[in-house]
């Protein structure tokens, strides 16, 4: 699957499946919009993923 240049937004994406499925799309190319209501987690996915 080509991701460059797209936009995904993904909600609960600090953990769990939101959080594998930003790794997925990170890995394919794709900008990403991680929300999560958990701004620790959230802070270390950003840090993951960057």
């Amino acid at each position: 699957m080509n991701l460059k240049d797209k936009t995904i937004v993904i909600t609960g994406g600090a953990q769990g499946l939101g959080l594998e499925m930003a790794r997925m799309c990170a890995a394919e190319g794709a900008r990403l919009a991680l929300l999560d209501m958990n701004p620790e987690q959230l802070a270390a996915a950003k840090a993951e993923l960057s």
